[in-house]
């Protein structure tokens, strides 16, 4: 407790817990339209996420290696580049040094799709960020990436 200001404790609790909800409400709300155009392409967003991923690594990648960046399990990469290889969206290719590595790579056809959804998919995120002017996102970012690192500096 603050022996300034014995409610300082009490308020920095009603404002964290208001800043908490405020920042959830706001991203499920902005995950609800990107999700939509995603699911519009016929894709779900860990898919969409993977096909993001590779195409702009714009080389093969391990699975291990994608499923640590679109965060998801190593039993779910294997299930969504299974999808993915089904529609023909990248492929398999088995790594010469290490027979236990698998490596993805999107095919030309997943290149391809992807290009042609991927303009409009920035579109729709500037859209649902349309609430910020250019110069009060730049002031937000800062602010939310040291909001993250201090929370993941604090995670025991």
């Amino acid at each position: 407790m603050n022996i300034n200001n014995p409610n300082s404790d009490e308020m920095e609790e009603k404002e964290s817990l208001h800043l908490l909800i405020v920042l959830s409400r706001t991203y499920q709300s902005i995950m609800t339209h990107i999700h939509r155009d995603i699911q519009s392409y016929g894709l779900n967003p860990t898919e969409f996420g993977v096909l993001d991923f590779l195409y702009h690594s714009e080389t093969s990648q391990p699975l291990q290696k994608i499923g640590e960046k679109v965060l998801i399990s190593s039993g779910n990469i294997t299930y969504v580049v299974d999808k993915l290889e089904k529609k023909n969206m990248l492929c398999r290719r088995a790594c010469e040094e290490d027979r236990r590595v698998i490596f993805a790579e999107l095919t030309q056809q997943g290149k391809d799709f992807f290009e042609s959804i991927f303009a409009g998919h920035k579109k729709v995120i500037q859209h649902a960020m349309a609430g910020l002017d250019h110069d009060e996102k730049l002031q937000v970012i800062p602010l939310l990436k040291k909001l993250g690192f201090a929370a993941a500096g604090k995670i025991v």
